[in-house]
């Protein structure tokens, strides 16, 4: 089960660490807008006598000199909260590296999802005012931990917030699979590959590949066949406490990425091992915020106005 939720005041807020996205889209937002909106973020917490530090990359990326910048592990140890301007990447990769430190996450859409940065950027001032007054709620998700293994070796060993996928090489046939949970023999398969998800990555690949949304609460894994060779492998949850071991048997240049990142080339014989890491990433939303408006909004559940409210 994930951590009991925490309570929030004012004073839980004192300083404020600040992310952006490295690498704007210009057909989104330009690098003068978001410049624009992280001071205006920056000037109206800083009036407010809090302690306001931005990510040593961000400063840079943005010439925010007048600004204290510091490492990821200097916020870590020292930030009450961290704001991240982006899209769900920019928040992935943030979440990750703050996981240990335990450090409690507002995002604020810059992309174009935002499944998890849910403020836009017109409302984010009153919006963030009244968050960092207490006005808040929040909610803990899960992560996943991967460890790629090569004859008995560990080759590679990282966190995922949204999904472990092997996947086949482009241009050759399907990938072959062996799983096991638990140290039981659950199935072979031939695929175009494998997605281990979150609860949180229920609304990401796994989406797309077919598989259920799971709300952050639950306590599970989903494992997620793509283009299976037979219809009878399907998605499947199993308890999040368990151990999953995915080993490529058959096919060629396959690869593993966690969070679309540190893709590696994989081997006939290597294993990947993934299951729930002890490490957890706290969420703050406005107050009221309720995970179906989100997906009502983001998957456009909102398509017939007249049955709305229909159980109010």
């Amino acid at each position: 089960m994930l951590p009991t939720s925490h309570s929030y005041t004012a004073s839980s807020f004192q300083t404020i660490a600040i992310f952006a996205k490295q690498k704007p889209s210009e057909t989104v937002h330009s690098v003068d807008d978001i410049t624009h909106s992280l001071t205006q973020i920056a000037e109206a917490l800083a009036k407010t006598g809090r302690r306001v530090v931005f990510g040593s990359q961000t400063a840079e990326r943005f010439s925010l000199g007048s600004y204290e910048a510091l490492d990821l592990a200097q916020i870590g140890e020292l930030a009450d909260v961290a704001i991240i301007v982006g899209g769900d990447g920019t928040m992935l990769g943030i979440a990750r590296q703050l996981a240990p430190y335990k450090v409690p996450l507002i995002g604020i859409n810059q992309g174009r999802l935002g499944f998890m940065t849910d403020i836009s950027l017109e409302d984010m001032m009153p919006v963030l005012q009244d968050m960092l007054n207490g006005k808040v709620s929040s909610e803990k998700r899960s992560l996943l931990q991967g460890t790629l293994t090569r004859n008995g070796a560990v080759m590679h060993h990282t966190l995922a917030f949204n999904d472990v996928v092997l996947s086949r090489g482009s241009g050759s046939g399907m990938v072959e699979l062996c799983v096991h949970v638990d140290g039981h023999f659950m199935y072979n398969q031939r695929s175009d590959g494998l997605i281990v998800a979150t609860p949180t990555g229920s609304t990401a690949y796994s989406l797309s590949a077919g598989g259920p949304l799971l709300h952050p609460s639950l306590s599970g894994i989903v494992l997620v066949p793509i283009a299976p060779h037979a219809l009878s492998n399907r998605p499947i949850v199993v308890p999040d406490a368990s151990e999953i071991v995915i080993e490529v048997v058959g096919g060629r240049d396959s690869n593993v990425n966690f969070d679309m990142q540190s893709v590696a080339r994989l081997l006939h014989g290597d294993r990947i091992i993934v299951k729930r890491s002890d490490h957890a990433v706290t969420f703050l939303h406005p107050e009221g915020w309720s995970y179906y408006d989100t997906l009502r909004e983001k998957l456009h559940w909102n398509e017939y106005p007249s049955v709305q409210g229909r159980l109010k």
